[in-house]
C-alpha cells in the first residue's frame, strides 16, 4: 500500500534552484490518502535516491534529492531542481506561496489502526511531490529566501551541512544545505502569506455537483478543470477505496445500506487489473495415521488446484437535455444529485441480487417437516461442509413454498405462542423484533433482502462461505453527446468468489 503524505515546505531558493522544507514530522497526525495517519519515529527508510515530483505525477519530475536528515522531530530533506521549464514554474510557484507544499509517497511496510488512526511503523520513502495544497493548516512555506547577488562579486556564504543520516550518495554532488546568506552582501526578503478564508479549491461538493464540473470542464470552464483535477489527486491509485471521495458520500450510503447479502459475506477489493480472480483450493488432503514403532511414515500427497471466477461490470445511464442539467438548481446539483442518488441505488440492488442468485443457485437442500425442523436440517447440513457453524440465515420478505420473514413471522407452536416474534420469549426458537428486520433464528443472524429474486428459497450458510470483492469505489461520467444532450453514467465491477457452495443450504418444508 502507498500513501500519501503533505506537509511543509521552508525555503525555495531561486539562484541556487533548491527547495528545502521538513517533508515528515513524527508522530504529528495529518489527513492522508489513507485518511487519517501518524509516522512513528525513525519509521520511514530513505536509503534509495528518490526525485522531486509535481501532484504525485510520476510523468512529471522537478528535480532531485540532495541532502536528507532524520531529527528528532521528523525529516528535513533539500531538492535541486532541473532546468526546465517546469522546474523554474515550480520554484516561482513556490516562491510566491501559490504551491507551497509538500507530500510524501511512501510504501507501507508494517503499520497498526489505533480508533481509525494509521499508525505506520515501517515504510520506504517512493517520492516527494510538490503540491497545492497540503492537508494540514501549518503545511505552508515559512520562509523565501532568494539570493542576489550581483553577477562580478563573489558570494561570501558559506555551505554547511550539520544534519545528520545525510545521503550523499544520491548525486554525485556534494550536498548542498539551503545558503545562510549575509545581510550587506544577499539581502534576505520573508514572505508573508496570506491566511485563505476558504480553500483555493472547494472539494466539498456533491456527486451532482462534481458531474457539473466534469461538464463544465469539457465547455472549457477552468475553474470546474481545477476542481476535477484537484478531486482526481485526492484519491490516488494507490489507495482509492481506504478514504472514498468526498463528492460520493451520499451514493456510497445508498449502496451500503442497500445489501443485505453483500453485508452477511465476506467482503474483499478487487484486484487493479484483470478479469479473473484465481483461488487456491486444496484438493487432496494430506493425512496422518497411527503408526507402528520403527515403520516407515505414511505419504499422501497435497494437491493445490486454483478456482477461476469472472470479473463482471454494473453499470446505468441517462441521457438528459442540457437544459434539465443547467437549470435544474442555482448551483447546478440538485437534478444531478438525485440521478445519481438513483442511479446508485440500482447498483446496488443488482450487485445484491446477483451474489445471492449465484449462492442460490449452487446450494444444496435441506428439508424439514416444519420451519424450525427445515433450518435445524439446514445448520446440521451446513456444518458438515466446512466444520464451522452456519452463522447467517437469508430470506425473501415472502415466497410462496418456502421459509420467508412472512413465514417466520407467522408462525407458532402447538398453543398459537408466536414462535419467532414472541413478545415473552420463554417458548421461542428466535427472536424477531417486533416492527423491525432484525432479529435470531435458531442462534442464526436474520438477513432479510429484498433484493431477491427468481426462486426466493431461504439459505442457511456461514458468512465465510462467499466473499465478494468490488471495485475501490464506483465511478462517474459525466459527457455532452452529439446532439448536446448529457449523459450521465455510473459503474463499478465485482466479483463473486464461492468458496464452499454446499455449505449454502437452501430450505423447503416437506
Amino acid at each position: 500500500m502507498k500513501i500519501n503524505f503533505p506537509i511543509e515546505i521552508t525555503a525555495a531558493d531561486t539562484n541556487k534552484r533548491t527547495i528545502s522544507g521538513k517533508i515528515v514530522t513524527w508522530d504529528e497526525q495529518g489527513s492522508t490518502s489513507a485518511g487519517m495517519t501518524v509516522f512513528e519515529k525513525d519509521s520511514i527508510d530513505f536509503s534509495k535516491p528518490v526525485k522531486l515530483l509535481l501532484e504525485h505525477e510520476r510523468t512529471k519530475p522537478l528535480g532531485k534529492l540532495i541532502d536528507i536528515t532524520a531529527t528528532d522531530t521528523g525529516l528535513e530533506a533539500t531538492f535541486r531542481l532541473a532546468k526546465t521549464f517546469s522546474a523554474d514554474d515550480a520554484l516561482e510557484e513556490a516562491a510566491t506561496g501559490l504551491r507551497d507544499g509538500f507530500s510524501v509517497g511512501v510504501k507501507i511496510n508494517e503499520w497498526k489502526n489505533e480508533e481509525g488512526v494509521l499508525r505506520i511503523q515501517s515504510s520506504t520513502l517512493q517520492e516527494v511531490s510538490l503540491v497545492t495544497d497540503p492537508a494540514i493548516d501549518s503545511a505552508r512555506v515559512a520562509e523565501v529566501a532568494a539570493s542576489e547577488t550581483p553577477e562580478n562579486s563573489e558570494a561570501t556564504a558559506e555551505e554547511t551541512t550539520t544534519k545528520e543520516n545525510i545521503v550523499s550518495e544520491i548525486i554525485s554532488e556534494t550536498p548542498i544545505a539551503t545558503e545562510a546568506v549575509e545581510a550587506t552582501q544577499a539581502p534576505v526578503v520573508t514572505a508573508q502569506y496570506m491566511a485563505y478564508t476558504k480553500p483555493r479549491v472547494d472539494m466539498n461538493v456533491t456527486a451532482g455537483q462534481y458531474l457539473n464540473a466534469q461538464v463544465r470542464a469539457i465547455q472549457g470552464d477552468s475553474d470546474a478543470r481545477d476542481l476535477v483535477a484537484a478531486l482526481q489527486i485526492a484519491t490516488v491509485s494507490e489507495n482509492t477505496g481506504s478514504v472514498p471521495p468526498n463528492y460520493l458520500r451520499d451514493a456510497i450510503g445508498i449502496i451500503d445500506a442497500s445489501r443485505p447479502f453483500i453485508d452477511s459475506i465476506e467482503r474483499a477489493p478487487l484486484p487493479a487489473t484483470g478479469m479473473k480472480i484465481f483461488t487456491p483450493v486444496l484438493g487432496t488432503q494430506a493425512t496422518v495415521a497411527q503408526t507402528a514403532e520403527g515403520a516407515e511414515f505414511g505419504s499422501t500427497d497435497t494437491t493445490v488446484t486454483y478456482q477461476e471466477d469472472t470479473v463482471v461490470k454494473f453499470a446505468g445511464a441517462n441521457v438528459v437535455n442540457v437544459e434539465l442539467f443547467d437549470r435544474s438548481a442555482i448551483d447546478g446539483g440538485s437534478f444531478a444529485d438525485l440521478l445519481v442518488r438513483e442511479l446508485a441505488a440500482s447498483y446496488a440492488q443488482k450487485t445484491d441480487a446477483y451474489a445471492l442468485g449465484l449462492a442460490r443457485d449452487a446450494a444444496a437442500a435441506s428439508t424439514g417437516a416444519s420451519i424450525y425442523a427445515a433450518i435445524a436440517d439446514g445448520i446440521a447440513d451446513s456444518y458438515e461442509v466446512t466444520r464451522s457453524t452456519p452463522n447467517r440465515l437469508v430470506v425473501a420478505p415472502t415466497a410462496a413454498g418456502t421459509v420467508s420473514f412472512t413465514g417466520l413471522l407467522s408462525a407458532v407452536d402447538g398453543s398459537n405462542r408466536p414462535l419467532f416474534a414472541a413478545a415473552l420469549p420463554q417458548n421461542a426458537g428466535g427472536l424477531i423484533s417486533q416492527g423491525s428486520t432484525q432479529g435470531t433464528v435458531a442462534g442464526l443472524s436474520l438477513v432479510v433482502d429484498p433484493n431477491y429474486t427468481g426462486d426466493k428459497f431461504a439459505l442457511v450458510y456461514p458468512s465465510n462461505a462467499m466473499r465478494f470483492h468490488e471495485s475501490p469505489r464506483i465511478e462517474l461520467r459525466a459527457n455532452i453527446v452529439a446532439n448536446g444532450r448529457i449523459e450521465i453514467g455510473v459503474y463499478g465491477y465485482v466479483a463473486v468468489v464461492n468458496r464452499y457452495p454446499t455449505a449454502f443450504r437452501k430450505l423447503t418444508v416437506s
